[in-house]
């Protein structure tokens, strides 16, 4: 039932924010549709069954929207400042992350929230390890690397996910 409501909620919103109008009619088509369409395709799907639905998660939702953003906007300006400046010295490699994040969906989201960030790359995960590609490696030691790249999008993620 929760994979229901994720999936149904998720494709109306996609449904409103494309057709841009909140005509009675779209919305009706729109839910309409996004009920069909999640019936069919959510029923064996369970991609959404670690997702902790609370209060709680709402807001660390919107929080890690807003921490994601800052995040991106510091790592434009540092790489912004690099290729102004190329006498800044980069060392770039590829390091090791270790997460703590349980869910295969959470851990894919922090992956994907390092790729969004300019200056890093997410290269490939396994298990509970992330190989990340980094513009200016400052560590090499396990803990200080997750520190500075993945530490502040993991607190979030953990109480959304669990």
């Amino acid at each position: 039932m929760k994979n229901l409501f994720i999936f149904s909620v998720l494709l109306f919103s996609v449904w409103v924010l494309l057709n841009a109008s909140i005509d009675k009619s779209i919305l009706i088509v729109g839910g309409f549709l996004s009920i069909i369409l999640s019936l069919l395709f959510s029923k064996n799907r369970s991609i959404f069954s670690s997702i902790k639905i609370s209060p709680k998660s709402f807001l660390y939702f919107f929080l890690y929207i807003f921490v994601l953003l800052i995040e991106v906007i510091k790592a434009n300006f540092d790489v912004a400042r690099r290729v102004i400046m190329p006498t800044i010295p980069i060392n770039p490699g590829v390091v090791e992350v270790k997460t703590k994040l349980k869910s295969p969906v959470a851990r894919l989201i922090l992956a994907n929230s390092i790729t969004l960030t300019p200056g890093t790359l997410t290269v490939d995960i396994k298990d509970e390890t992330l190989l990340v590609h980094w513009i200016d490696v400052k560590s090499t030691d396990l803990e200080k690397t997750t520190k500075y790249i993945a530490a502040s999008f993991e607190k979030y993620l953990e109480v959304i996910y669990g």
